[in-house]
């Protein structure tokens, strides 16, 4: 016949056991941890990549000397949802004939712009400056004086060039940029290390204008 004590003993032996089995079965298993964390991942990064920033990898001379093949770019694509793209402003975006290609070059010319190019010496008109200024692009590596063409831009239009412009496929070749191809803006160059800057390539279009020249 057991005691009372005996009792309260054999309770307390037997609650700790249902406790320890209780415990072992709520354990995760290590491959359930490692979906967990891949989801959480995937949450945080892919809203990062579609809305805010992302990695692109330049391709090609077209933006000779301001960027070499095969540098890493981050780039911004949440400032041009509260501002429009600048003249002077580097952008990604995706190609006019094949969308799925993305080009990075640099904004000639904004909404409102007339861009006339003579040769090499490109001029911009607009309600600031009726006259016409003539761009100083210190930026270009070449511009052969072989190009010779007007452009009018509307509404959500833009014309951009790269800096290597022997070699870039840009609005001279397959026209005018709308306003909806465009990704977003070199903000940080990441690589090669000895580069790295933020707003790389940004310059502010500067000029002579008509009325100076002539006078």
């Amino acid at each position: 016949m057991s005691t009372p004590n005996e009792h309260h003993d054999e309770h307390k032996i037997s609650t700790d056991e249902v406790h320890v089995e209780q415990t072992k079965k709520k354990e995760p298993h290590p491959l359930t941890e490692i979906v967990q964390f891949a989801l959480i991942a995937l949450i945080i990064v892919i809203p990062i990549r579609w809305f805010i920033a992302q990695p692109f990898i330049v391709s090609g001379s077209s933006m000779e000397n301001t960027f070499q093949s095969g540098e890493y770019l981050i780039v911004d694509q949440i400032s041009y949802r509260f501002e429009e793209p600048a003249a002077g402003d580097v952008i990604i975006f995706r190609y006019p004939r094949n969308p799925s290609t993305f080009f990075i070059k640099r904004v000639i010319g904004v909404p409102g712009d007339t861009i006339s190019i003579d040769g090499n010496v490109v001029t911009i008109t607009n309600d600031e400056n009726p006259n016409g200024y003539v761009l100083d692009e210190q930026y270009i590596k070449e511009m052969a004086p072989n190009t010779f063409l007007t452009e009018e831009l509307g509404e959500r239009e833009y014309f951009v060039m790269g800096d290597n412009r022997d070699y870039s496929s840009d609005s001279r070749a397959w026209g005018i940029l709308q306003r909806e191809n465009i990704v977003g803006r070199a903000f940080l160059r990441l690589f090669p290390f000895t580069e790295i800057e933020v707003m790389p390539g940004k310059n502010i279009l500067t000029g002579t204008a008509i009325a100076d020249i002539s006078s």
